[in-house]
């Protein structure tokens, strides 16, 4: 059974100005989840602590930890072996992470010593305003966001007088030549926490740890002769999230659902997933288990429910480069404003099969949604999501979608000014079945 027909689509270009909002607003993982749950305490869902009993009753609910959130609604008239509809994403992005010894500096320049996370496009971060932004860790146990969202650091390139070649293939060593400058004298010991401290109006000696991050402080914006493009930071994979959660509001007002609704947005996808807050690690299966326990239910009804869930795990795909269109599979160029993509990889970089593309193609026929499939050149190596971990850890049957976007893994990327919103269509028509 396809499921009830959508009479109309919910989203349209606001989303996409929505989510210009939502990218500014989320410098970090940290700072994602916390808007999004902003987003869902004020649709009424209401969050829950691991360290509590739970409850089973109509509603929603939501699990934060780190820089993941699940969210759930459970409908009236849910029994314990109700399976579940998950749309998947993640929160982080590739950036510049502040060390545990931060304030360094050479030849008369005071400077941030950083890590580099995930597969980043290095060049990208050269000559750009970067704010800072993450969380702080309080020697009381709790932890307070910050975000300095303006000009603070630079990494700058040579210039081409002093790197003749620098346009015949730009070399960057990560350990020397990615080090932000952020003023001028000698390094001190304690200057950014105390710079940081007074950004969160927090005394610095209350500042135990940290969890610090770089951005480009330059805002969305749209592209394009018809604006019909939309550049922007953590498009990989905050795109998602935010249409995930808009989808998953979407789904509750719907009421009379026959599944249960779920947004799981993990930390840690670009370095891997093994964490606690990575979909490697059992913080989904376990929030699974707990709703079904907290509606009654037992190791039999989980595994029932299970069996009839699917998860989308949704994260951004490459569309098709008009200046290197050889580097793509011939017979599939995905194009912006083409609506969402189906990723297929039959070597299980992506966990889609036929009969999950038979789901995925279902969703967009009710939601009135173009889609599109991409595939990797067999001469390029493809990547991965948390679809395949999904599908792995919890036996879950998972298809891998998207939206297409040039740039990937830049501290700007791109993508078409309709796909946001036609995601979150697609997105609202598959958890409401």
């Amino acid at each position: 059974m396809l499921g009830r027909m959508s009479t109309s689509r919910r989203f349209d270009r606001g989303h996409t100005d929505d989510l210009a909002s939502f990218l500014t607003a989320s410098p970090t993982p940290y700072h994602a989840v916390a808007t999004a749950a902003e987003r869902l305490e004020k649709a009424g869902f209401r969050r829950l602590a691991e360290t509590d009993a739970w409850d089973g009753g109509v509603g929603g609910r939501y699990v934060l930890r780190g820089g993941a959130i699940i969210a759930w609604y459970v409908p009236e008239g849910a029994a314990p072996a109700t399976p579940f509809r998950i749309v998947g994403a993640h929160t982080d992005s590739p950036n510049l992470r502040v060390k545990p010894v931060p304030d360094t500096g050479a030849a008369g320049w005071r400077q941030i010593a950083v890590e580099i996370y995930g597969g980043t496009l290095l060049n990208t971060w050269l000559d750009r305003d970067l704010g800072l932004a993450g969380r702080l860790a309080l020697r009381d146990g709790s932890t307070r966001l910050v975000n300095a969202d303006r000009p603070l650091l630079r990494v700058p390139q040579l210039a081409i007088h002093l790197d003749r070649q620098a346009n015949e293939g730009l070399k960057l060593d990560r350990q020397r030549h990615m080090t932000p400058i952020w003023g001028l004298g000698e390094p001190r010991e304690g200057d950014l926490v105390e710079f940081l401290a007074a950004e969160a109006g927090l005394d610095a000696a209350d500042i135990a740890g940290w969890d610090l991050m770089a951005h480009s402080v330059e805002p969305p914006a749209y592209l394009g002769r018809d604006r019909e493009l939309l550049a922007g930071p953590r498009m990989d994979n905050l795109l998602s999230v935010h249409a995930g959660t808009a989808a998953l509001i979407a789904a509750a007002d719907a009421g009379d659902l026959p599944y249960v609704p779920v947004l799981a947005a993990f930390d840690h996808e670009e370095n891997g997933s093994q964490s606690d807050t990575g979909a490697d690690g059992p913080l989904l299966g376990n929030v699974l288990e707990r709703s079904v326990l907290a509606r009654g239910g037992g190791p039999e009804d989980r595994a029932r429910a299970y069996a009839g869930t699917v998860c989308l795990s949704s994260d951004t795909g490459h569309a098709v480069h008009p200046n290197y269109p050889e580097r793509h599979e011939p017979g599939h160029h995905p194009m912006p404003n083409g609506g969402p993509i189906l990723k297929v990889n039959v070597n299980q970089r992506y966990a889609t099969d036929g009969t999950g593309r038979a789901v995925f193609a279902a969703a967009c026929e009710r939601a009135g949604v173009p889609w599109q499939s991409f595939v990797s050149n067999n001469a390029v190596p493809c990547g991965t999501t948390i679809g395949p971990i999904t599908a792995a850890r919890h036996g879950i049957a998972t298809v891998d979608i998207g939206v297409a976007i040039l740039s990937m893994h830049s501290a700007r990327e791109l993508c078409g000014a309709d796909d946001p919103f036609l995601l979150a269509n697609a997105l609202t028509a598959f958890l409401e079945g």
